[in-house]
């Protein structure tokens, strides 16, 4: 299912037909029905289901929800200092992507040997692998370490040796001093 930013045409039609028809049936009971039982059944009538419209439209997403969004994930994105993007690779479809550099005795699916800070870079740095629909990252005994930067945060954390770590669109990953942008 494609998650669309925006509305449709078909949701802000439907919308203001909501709209207009309240404002019919409130102008009928307020101004020209006097009758003040009905007016106090209509008032309350229209505060639920008032609050219960907008919660329902404007929830925040669910676990399930942030679940999909996070499975996205579809490429990874490698910044130079100044935050431009420099390479890209397609990761949608994979299962085990290995962070590194290549050489005659290895193949790095992501290879960062040419990168500014490749010496802090081992052979097999990092590995990322999906899991029920999520990726995770995993430090491979590295030399200098991995980091993450969820999106919603302003520091990074060094991932632990051998430990998997969740990471989503929106993430930065360090590989040495190296970014990669997760989207």
């Amino acid at each position: 299912m494609e998650v669309k930013r925006g509305r449709s045409v078909l949701t802000t039609g439907l919308d203001a037909c909501v709209a207009m028809i309240s404002i019919a049936v409130l102008y009928y009971i307020f101004i020209i029905n006097r009758d003040m039982s009905a007016q106090w059944v209509t008032g309350i009538i229209v505060v639920l289901s008032g609050g219960a419209y907008l919660y329902f439209k404007y929830m925040p997403a669910t676990k399930a929800e942030k679940k999909k969004l996070s499975s996205r994930v579809v490429k990874l994105v490698l910044l130079d200092d100044d935050g431009t993007s420099v390479k890209e690779w397609y990761i949608q479809g994979e299962t085990s992507v290995l962070i590194g550099k290549s050489s005659k005795n290895s193949e790095a699916d992501i290879d960062l040997s040419d990168t500014p800070y490749a010496s802090l870079i081992s052979s097999q740095h990092a590995v990322l692998n999906k899991a029920s629909g999520q990726w995770f990252i995993e430090d491979i005994d590295s030399a200098s370490g991995v980091g993450v930067r969820k999106g919603n945060q302003s520091r990074a954390s060094k991932l632990e040796i051998e430990e998997p770590s969740l990471i989503e669109a929106g993430d930065l990953i360090y590989i040495a001093n190296t970014r990669i942008l997760v989207k």
